[in-house]
């Protein structure tokens, strides 16, 4: 009864402090829909096929070049030949990428997948419906499937082996004749009076070349090195992930993950194909042991394994001392930041990381890539390198509307509150569920369910009698929830996620259209 009294207190109090955005974000997407249909009645003439010799590039035989043929790259080499623009797209090494991260893609991001016309990208790799996860944690366990019920039966989230999708992706940009794939390493920029022309690189062979476009779209993932031209790059590194593969073994339900919220290190579990589970530790970046001289598979042994679900223990145990399949990555998380440089825009991975174990990099980066290619619908000339990046500055604002391990003791209570928080069902466990999957990418969703839980966290602690060490554990669980929120709503600007009617950026127009000229020069 008491849980109930403050579950319905909690919900009028987060609904009266959510009106005022709720209100603003039916006026945003009202807007933005209007864009988007603008956007999409543009036709665009074809063009033939661009230069795919190995000598350097002149200018006016490329309208865009992409660095990065990972996830956010070959997705918008793609969108963009397929609406006429011919692209450069250069890759550093176009082997098969063999990564323990980029394996989930919520529905959300498959819904954009679908948009861009890449859904078949995910068939023939033995990719995995996956329709949600089970939370574990002392003994108990709570459900938290996507919300589908309104959308056809294909729609849901896909586990696969990143490198086989990257490698599809890949291959339809590469299919399309305006569309050229070169393997090199981009070294730099390329500037002039303050405009990006276009990239030094070296090409397989290490040959130095130059290729030159109107505008170059930089998406070389985690490990750009091009990042700190373009954005204001802090890096925090608060874990690492530890990834193995276990086989000979089923997750206690099919086409859900586990995720199990244990000392030290919470375990997530999903499959990346029909015989191959991924097991991914995060492990707190203060004590990270070392694989080399064994100290990893001892930590993994003594602490890790006797948290492991026992169906899936002896997998686990055998996972261990298979020689090579501890792998391990730091966890990097990076607000978006970027500075305006006429010529040149950023966007996935380089622009703005999240911690790896939510699985919403690919999800958020093909949202980037549907939100830039109905920008980039409407221009017919990209020359006005200036004009073109005040009007693109309008995509670090729209993209806004889109768990690591800790020592602190108060990690605990906040942990206990979020399960009890989705057992409430109704719109409690809908609405995180929605956000967890893409399907709800809305900051105003999150700044409710933030309200909400902070009133029933609050209250579950000071139930039944507000005594001084409850008042007390009440405001560090206040602090520790917002010591995890707060700082990236700042990171990320508090007017570009809640109130971007108020941003000047939102409102920019395409240039006026001067004669009409199609792409090929």
């Amino acid at each position: 009864m008491a849980e109930q009294y403050i579950v319905g207190v909690g919900a009028v109090i987060a609904s009266l402090l959510g009106f005022l955005f709720l209100y603003c974000n039916s006026l945003i997407r009202f807007r933005g829909l209007s864009k988007l249909k603008r956007a999409a009645s543009m036709e665009f003439p074809k063009g033939n096929s661009v230069n795919k010799t190995g000598n350097s590039e002149g200018v006016g035989t490329t309208d865009i070049i992409i660095v990065g043929a990972g996830v956010a790259g070959a997705a918008l080499a793609y969108s963009l030949g397929k609406d006429g623009r011919r692209v450069r797209m250069i890759e550093r090494d176009l082997n098969m990428p063999n990564r323990i991260v980029g394996e989930l893609l919520y529905p959300g991001g498959y819904i954009k997948l679908i948009e861009l016309g890449l859904e078949d990208c995910v068939d023939e790799i033995d990719a995995q419906q996956f329709l949600g996860y089970t939370l574990y944690k002392d003994g108990k366990e709570t459900l938290v499937s996507y919300p589908l019920e309104k959308f056809q039966s294909h729609i849901s989230g896909r586990t696969s082996h990143n490198g086989r999708f990257v490698q599809r992706l890949r291959i339809k940009a590469a299919s399309l004749h305006n569309v050229t794939l070169e393997q090199g390493t981009v070294t730099s920029l390329i500037e002039d009076n303050g405009i990006v022309k276009g990239v030094h690189y070296k090409n397989k062979s290490g040959q130095v070349l130059t290729a030159y476009a109107p505008l170059t779209i930089v998406c070389d993932g985690c490990f750009s090195n091009l990042r700190r031209s373009l954005c204001y790059p802090k890096v925090d590194i608060p874990s690492y992930l530890v990834g193995l593969t276990l086989t000979n073994c089923n997750l206690p339900k099919k086409n859900y993950g586990a995720i199990i919220l244990g000392h030290p290190s919470p375990i997530i579990l999903y499959p990346v194909s029909s015989t191959e589970i991924r097991c991914m530790v995060d492990v707190p970046s203060e004590k990270v042991p070392s694989v080399s001289n064994g100290e990893m598979a001892c930590y993994l042994k003594t602490q890790v394994a006797p948290k492991v679900l026992p169906e899936l223990y002896n997998s686990f145990m055998s996972a261990i001392e298979k020689k090579g399949n501890i792998r391990i990555m730091p966890a990097k998380i990076m607000a978006a930041a970027p500075h305006l440089t006429p010529g040149a825009l950023l966007i996935g991975d380089a622009l703005n990381m999240r911690h790896a174990i939510t699985g919403g990099g690919m999800t958020v980066a093909l949202s980037d890539v549907v939100i830039l290619r109905d920008l980039l619908r409407p221009l017919h000339d990209l020359s006005d390198a200036f004009t073109i990046s005040k009007y693109l500055e309008s995509f670090y604002t729209l993209r806004k509307k889109v768990f690591s391990a800790s020592s602190n003791p108060a990690m605990e209570n906040l942990q206990h509150t979020f399960l009890g928080y989705l057992r409430l069902g109704g719109v409690f466990s809908y609405g995180i569920s929605a956000m967890l999957s893409g399907l709800c990418p809305r900051p105003l969703s999150l700044a409710f369910h933030f309200f909400s839980l902070a009133i029933y966290g609050v209250g579950r602690l000071l139930l039944p009698f507000p005594s001084p060490k409850r008042l007390w554990d009440g405001a560090k669980f206040l602090w520790v929830a917002s010591s995890i929120l707060l700082p990236y709503i700042y990171s990320e600007g508090i007017r570009q996620m809640f109130f971007p009617l108020t941003v000047p950026a939102y409102y920019r127009t395409p240039p006026k259209k001067g004669p009409k000229r199609n792409f090929m020069h």
